[in-house]
This record gives structure tokens, C-alpha cells and sequence, in this order.
């Protein structure tokens, strides 16, 4: 277990990841990764030589017992030859074991699954310094699969691209010497079936490439459409388009199938290729053998020798072909997978970016425009200052900006224009996980991570005493149902698991959880947006003085369609069409009968809707 332990130990995982994208071309990307274990590599590559070595050297030898037999009296043999006998026998009994062992151990052992998960975790790693918008572009089944599939078929590709090349090389090389050897004639089948082989393989090796970078593409958007499904199930049984759900995946599948039979038709085109040239090599250098045997020319050792090497590079011929095949498959599925992993990022901490010190809690926006990389649009030239220890409360109809004015604040995506300062310090200056550290947010769509109640309330503060987090529990009205919770496999309370996005739970339920967990964060700077949307009246009521207590002494920033959550706020700011269009409180705003005294008449008169 200690030579095990000793051999897996060689590559790190979880080894610092390079901070710069993965290069986009196929060589980078491998090499990206390769050198950071390139003795390893190099090392399995020197092992990989040897155990080619002697597989060509039984041959040889079984050539060289073939001829001992014939040419020394039975009585005489092991007198005559023993130390040469022995000398075979210690290479198959010692040698042959060590090579092979040594290959598999670093194969398997080192290389199998260190470096296969050292590339998923620095692509994951990666992964999750995107922005927000590159996970909304794209499926979250999808990105998962090519993060779980390039780690392995990186790794595979080597380490099958090094065996390959080497038993290629040294039977090859090897076969040609020992022809020679007995006569040159033989040399010639081997010869003009090296030549043939290498221009089949020129012929069809990019073919299946390309065909496989098509297949892998095709599995993962097929894979993504699934996981898009299971994801939202209980949108798909609410609408009843299960039938729709399995047009929308079966279109999928049927690329996908396309694209595979693509794919195999031209590896059942190489592989019958190979065969019939495999034939042609074993009946030339047989036949050939034969008739110089005939002549005397060689021995019987020499026909032994040829028809037994040329069977093996037969089957090793084969063996290179689905190699190749696998190899270039897997080349296709990494291809596939730089196309998500190697992009750049679109939110980065500039260099010597510091990280973030509130000790007021002013929040400025500055002349900010922003409009999602489009001409224009959304936020143009707004200017807001909200003072340290301010409440106030974004209202406006659906589409007016307050969201995303939240979003830019939080910097989930860059400004296109202006500043967004905290306390004097621009926010594109400091580090993001600071920045973010400082603001506790809950939204109105509550998503908890598939994990314990205890994880997710631990995520505002993983440090948090037992005592703190039950306290946060208590105040956010919480502690009335986590006791009872079960899930499946029985686990109770703090412990259970919630299920994906929190489903277990009910819309108020998975507030309230959201709401301790930012209690427990005790950020100087709060943000609610549609904080109480999933509560019903009494549940609001209930947690309102919790709310009251989250908010005492800090920076906040609200944003409710329901206006009589927010009325009370110490100012009152409307938006329209990504501007400022009114300010003030509530009593000023109703008096100057703008936008918000006709949003608010709505409401209380008993409509929910908004002006367009």
C-alpha cells in the first residue's frame, strides 16, 4: 500500500492553478496542463520505450529457441546454451514484470486519476470566476459536461498518444533490423506495409477527428437540453409539455446520432482498410519467408521469427487503429470543451486591486451608464448618492433599471460608462470577493444550494458559532418550521438537505432562510430586492420587525413593487427607463403626483398592475 500511496502522491490535484485562460488552440490547451507534471510524462514515455523493447525481444528469442532446438542435440542444449536460456528466462520472469509494473503503476496509479481531476479542478476553478452573464448564455448541464468529460479525455489522449507512438517506432525499427538480419528480402513486405499503413492513417485520422469534435459537440448540447428539463421539472408538469419537453430533446438526439454515425462509419472504413492490408502483410512476409527457407537462404528460427512478429503487428496495427480512433475522439471532445472553458474573462480584479474598507457605508453612482454591451439603452447618466446609514427605496415599473442597478453595484458586470464609489473608493478598483463580502443581498427569487439547511445559513458566515446561527434562525422567524424539516434519506432539522434551488421548500420558507443567512453575513451594506415577495401578509408582519433589526445601522438599498413595504423608508427613489425621474419620501412624493403617487393609487385601489 505504500509503494500505491508513494505513486499517487506524484501529482497534486488540487496544485495551485495557473491564473491566466487555458489557451484556445488544441497544442496550448494540452500542453497548458502537461507541463505542470512533465517528468512524470517524461518518465512514462522512457518506461513505455523499454516495455516496447522487450515485447519485440520475446520474439526474437522465440527465433532463437526455434533454431537452438534444431541446430544442438537434445542432450547438449541446456549444457551448450544454459546461461542463454537463463539469461531469457530472467528477461520474461524480471524484466518484462518491472517494465510493465512500473508502467501500470505510473499509468494508473500517478497519472489516472491525479491529473484527470488536476485538470477538472483548474478548469472548474476557472469556471467559477466567470461572470453572471456567461452562465445565463449558456446551459449549466453543458458546462458541467465539459468540465467532467475534458479532464479525462486529456489525459487518455496522452498517455494513449505516447504508447502508440512508441510501439509503433520500436516494432517497426525493430522488425526491420531483425528482417535484415535474416535476409533483406523480408524487409520488403514490412517495408511497403509501413507506407501503406501511414497513408491510410493520414487519410482517415483527420476525418475521424473532425467527425468526433462534431459528436462531442452534439453529446453536449444534448447533455445540456436534458439537464435544462430535469432542472425545471416543475415547470414542465405545470404547463403539461411533456410531449414538447421530448421533441425538444429528441431534436437533439437525432444530431447527435447523426453526428456519432458520422463518426463510426469512418472508423469501420479505416478499420476495414487496416484488415485487408494486415492480410496482405501476413501472407507476403509468410509466403515470402517460405521461399527463401525453400532456398536456404534462412532458418527455420528466421520463418518463426517473421510470421510470429508479423502476427503481432497485426493485432498491434489494430490495436494502434482504435488507439487512434479513441485518441482522436478524445482530441475531439477536448476541442469541445475549450470552446467553453478557454474564454476570457469579463470581470476581472485589476492588477493590485485592494480589497474593500467600509467604514461609513456611502454608496455613490457617478455619471453610470450601462446597457448589456447594446448602443444604448437601460442606464444612461445617472447620478444617485445614498448617505452612510440611508434607507432608501427603488420603485419604478418592470424594466425600469432597478435590478440591474443592484447588479452593477454588486459588479456582477462592468460599467460601460462613470464610477460606483463606497465610501470614496471605486468599486472596478477593489477585489470582487471583498466587495461582495460587504453586501448582504436578498433577492426575490431565493435559490439555496442542494445542501443542509446548516450549509446554506453558514454560507452568510462560515465561521458563525452554533449559538450566532440560531439566533439569526430565531430573528428571521425561521426556527417555527426547521425542526420539522425531513428529507429523504431522514435526516431532520439543521441537517436535511433542501433539494435543488431549494424545492423542498416552500416559497416563504426558502425566504426565510435567505433572510437569516444574510442576518448572519451582518454586512454594513444591505440590499433587498423583493426581500418579502414570497411571504404572504402574516409571514411579512411576522418578520418585519427581523427586517427592522437586519437593517439597523446599515446602508440600505430596497426595491419592492409592493410599495407599503418600502413607504417607510428615509427616501424614495423612481426610476423609469434606467433614470431618476423623482426623489423624496413618501409624503413628498404623493403631494407631487408624478410617477409614484399614480403607481401607488394602483396598488391601493386594489390593482397590481404598472404603468407601461
Amino acid at each position: 500500500m505504500m509503494i500505491f500511496r508513494w505513486f499517487e502522491s506524484l501529482i497534486d490535484p488540487f496544485r495551485p492553478a495557473p491564473a491566466q485562460m487555458p489557451p484556445r488552440s488544441v497544442a496550448g490547451f494540452y500542453w497548458h496542463f502537461i507541463r505542470q507534471a512533465w517528468p512524470i510524462f517524461v518518465i512514462l514515455t522512457v518506461v513505455g520505450f523499454f516495455v516496447a523493447i522487450v515485447e519485440v525481444v520475446m520474439f526474437d528469442y522465440l527465433g532463437k529457441v526455434v533454431d537452438l532446438v534444431n541446430t544442438t542435440p537434445a542432450t547438449e542444449l541446456f549444457v551448450r546454451h544454459g546461461d542463454e536460456l537463463l539469461w531469457m528466462a530472467l528477461v520474461m520472469l524480471v524484466a518484462r514484470p518491472v517494465c510493465l509494473g512500473l508502467h501500470d503503476l505510473l499509468l494508473n496509479q500517478t497519472v489516472h486519476p491525479s491529473m484527470t481531476n488536476l485538470v477538472r479542478w483548474q478548469t472548474h476553478r476557472y469556471m467559477l470566476r466567470q461572470s453572471l452573464s456567461f452562465f445565463q448564455n449558456d446551459f449549466a448541464g453543458r458546462v458541467a459536461n465539459r468540465i467532467m468529460q475534458t479532464g479525462p479525455s486529456l489525459r487518455e489522449s496522452t498517455t494513449q498518444a505516447f504508447d502508440a507512438i512508441w510501439y509503433v517506432v520500436v516494432y517497426s525499427a525493430s522488425a526491420i533490423y531483425l528482417f535484415a538480419q535474416a535476409d533483406v528480402w523480408l524487409v520488403v513486405p514490412l517495408v511497403v506495409w509501413i507506407v501503406a499503413y501511414m497513408f491510410l492513417l493520414r487519410y482517415f485520422v483527420p476525418r475521424v477527428k473532425l467527425r468526433s469534435w462534431r459528436a462531442s459537440d452534439a453529446r453536449s448540447k444534448l447533455m445540456g437540453r436534458i439537464v435544462d428539463g430535469y432542472t425545471n421539472i416543475a415547470t414542465l408538469k405545470l404547463f403539461a409539455h411533456s410531449r414538447r419537453e421530448e421533441e425538444y430533446v429528441a431534436e437533439a438526439m437525432v444530431e447527435q446520432t447523426q453526428r456519432s454515425r458520422d463518426m463510426t462509419r469512418m472508423t469501420t472504413l479505416m478499420g476495414v482498410s487496416i484488415t485487408i492490408l494486415n492480410g496482405l502483410l501476413i501472407v507476403g512476409t509468410t509466403g515470402l519467408a517460405l521461399w527463401l527457407w525453400h532456398k536456404g537462404s534462412i532458418t527455420v528460427g528466421a520463418i518463426a521469427l517473421a510470421t510470429g512478429l508479423v502476427i503481432r503487428i497485426h493485432n498491434m496495427s489494430g490495436w494502434i487503429m482504435w488507439t487512434v480512433n479513441g485518441i482522436f475522439e478524445d482530441i475531439g471532445t477536448v476541442q469541445d470543451g475549450i470552446e467553453t472553458i478557454s474564454k476570457p474573462l469579463t470581470v476581472v480584479d485589476r492588477d493590485g486591486a485592494q480589497p474593500l474598507q467600509v467604514t461609513q457605508g456611502e454608496v455613490r453612482f457617478e455619471n453610470v451608464h450601462f446597457h448589456y454591451g447594446k448602443d444604448a439603452g437601460l442606464i444612461a447618466d445617472l447620478d444617485l448618492q445614498v448617505k452612510p446609514g440611508e434607507k432608501i427605496g427603488l420603485v419604478g415599473p418592470s424594466g425600469a433599471g432597478k435590478s440591474t442597478l443592484m447588479n452593477i453595484l454588486l459588479r456582477l458586470y462592468d460599467l460601460e460608462g462613470g464610477r460606483i464609489a463606497v465610501d470614496g473608493q471605486d468599486i472596478a478598483g477593489v477585489t470582487q470577493e471583498s466587495l461582495r463580502s460587504q453586501i448582504g443581498v436578498v433577492t426575490q427569487d431565493t435559490s439555496l444550494l442542494h445542501r443542509s439547511i446548516r450549509d446554506n445559513l453558514l454560507y452568510g458566515r462560515p465561521g458563525a458559532s452554533d449559538e450566532e446561527m440560531l439566533e439569526a434562525v430565531r430573528k428571521a422567524r425561521a426556527d417555527e418550521f426547521i425542526p420539522e424539516l425531513v428529507d429523504g434519506e431522514g435526516r431532520v432539522g439543521y441537517e436535511a438537505l433542501v433539494g435543488e434551488r431549494g424545492v423542498k421548500l416552500s416559497g416563504g420558507q426558502r425566504q426565510r432562510v435567505a433572510i437569516a443567512r444574510v442576518l448572519l453575513k451582518n454586512a454594513p451594506i444591505l440590499i433587498l430586492d423583493e426581500a418579502t415577495s414570497a411571504l404572504d401578509s402574516e409571514a411579512e408582519a411576522a418578520i418585519q420587525e427581523s427586517l427592522e433589526t437586519l437593517m439597523a445601522g446599515k446602508t440600505v438599498i430596497a426595491i419592492a413593487h409592493r410599495l407599503s413595504t418600502i413607504a417607510r423608508m428615509d427616501r424614495l427613489v423612481v426610476m423609469d427607463k434606467g433614470r431618476i425621474i423623482e426623489t423624496g419620501t413618501h409624503e413628498q412624493l404623493i403631494a407631487r403626483d408624478g410617477l409614484y403617487a399614480r403607481l401607488w393609487k394602483r396598488q391601493t385601489g386594489g390593482f397590481v398592475g404598472v404603468e407601461a
